[in-house]
């Protein structure tokens, strides 16, 4: 047997890969509420400004799923 000795840095180092979001899922829900919010904005503009934000709002969170399955079906932008 071999007397060499393996460092466990590195595999500490491993376990402490910060979680992020990739940028598509961050693209998709930014740009999904923001288009919803223009569109809401000429299409209900007789009724009061909070349901435009409400719709922004539920596109964007509509956005996170939908930028989940690209970045799977697709890949990360960058």
């Amino acid at each position: 047997m071999s007397r060499i000795k393996v460092s466990k840095t590195v595999a500490k180092i491993e376990g402490k890969k910060r979680k992020e979001w990739p940028v598509v899922v961050y693209l998709w829900a930014f740009g999904l509420g923001l288009f919803s919010y223009v569109i809401s904005r000429f299409a209900l503009d007789g009724y009061p400004h909070p349901y435009h934000w409400i719709s922004g709002l539920i596109a964007g969170l509509a956005g996170i799923p939908i930028g989940w399955l690209w970045y799977r079906w697709r890949g990360d932008v960058f």
